[in-house]
């Protein structure tokens, strides 16, 4: 497994080289923050999805009346990046379309992910730049778990904004028509596993663009999403992590099957152009 380390006097993070994944994140003191990936609950530790964000009904879309196959949160998780740029402190990965990403997403693009160590923080900056002559339709989003040691009902999130909660539920992977609304205590949300027993909550809009991880009421760590639209949030029951998840775009939902650049969510990136966000972790 080829692997890049960057590192200040605060903090130090390991990035895989496939997927552009960091599978680590530690303190000074040598704290993890990062979850380890044990298969039994979840294999994965920071995915990053593109070019689409969750599921496509039938795993399939159609683009200029064809149709292609594309799985769960895209392919880019599991291709290998090219390392680009390196300082002590950072690391640019790029990822390129290829003749077998062409077959499942016709078109030219590449996809930048760069890391930068700031301080008490990891900075990550996506960019994804049309190749092409023609506008190109995508996803992208963000998936890191927080690894979250000892007893679960011990953390809650603390939000930027004191608001009603509305999310929508996934059934199989796609958006069903249930909507719940979760009311906020003083901006702040206890963790509990049934909250997760129909998999993740997910929200279309929210005012909140940071959210906090709190162990008995003391912060750990805080997620800055202001670029990002939408969110997830989601853990595997009885599993010791959370995702706090930034994306521009989420699953199909169950009663519609549109075309790829009318699907709800969908990013239109213009002929040559270049598409930029960001978000950061903070170590509190």
């Amino acid at each position: 497994m080829t692997t890049t380390t960057i590192s200040n006097s605060n903090l130090s993070a390991q990035i895989k080289h496939v997927g552009a994944e960091v599978f680590s994140l530690k303190s000074d003191l040598n704290k993890e923050y990062i979850w380890e990936g044990n298969p039994t609950f979840w294999g994965k530790h920071s995915p990053i999805l593109f070019p689409i964000v969750g599921s496509l009904k039938h795993n399939s879309y159609s683009y200029n009346s064809k149709q292609f196959k594309l799985n769960r949160h895209g392919f880019a998780r599991e291709m290998a990046f090219e390392l680009i740029e390196k300082t002590a402190e950072s690391a640019t990965f790029s990822l390129a379309s290829t003749i077998e990403t062409k077959k499942i997403y016709p078109f030219d693009f590449e996809l930048q992910i760069s890391y930068s160590l700031e301080d008490n923080k990891l900075n990550i900056n996506y960019k994804v730049i049309n190749n092409n002559d023609l506008t190109m339709p995508f996803a992208i989003g963000a998936h890191p778990a927080f690894a979250l040691p000892g007893d679960f009902e011990n953390y809650s999130l603390e939000f930027q904004k004191d608001e009603i909660l509305n999310y929508h539920l996934l059934e199989n992977g796609l958006i069903s028509n249930s909507t719940n609304n979760l009311p906020l205590n003083n901006r702040r949300l206890e963790l509990k596993y049934n909250l997760f027993e129909k998999d993740a909550l997910v929200f279309k809009t929210l005012k909140s663009k940071s959210i906090t991880i709190l162990k008995n009421a003391n912060p750990v760590l805080r997620v800055n999403f202001s670029d990002f639209p939408n969110l997830g949030i989601w853990t595997v029951v009885n599993a010791p992590f959370l995702c706090i998840e930034p994306w521009f775009g989420y699953s199909d939902t169950l009663h519609e099957h549109v075309e790829f650049t009318k699907k709800e969510g969908i990013q239109l990136l213009e002929k040559q152009k270049t598409f930029k966000s960001n978000y950061s972790i903070e170590i509190l």
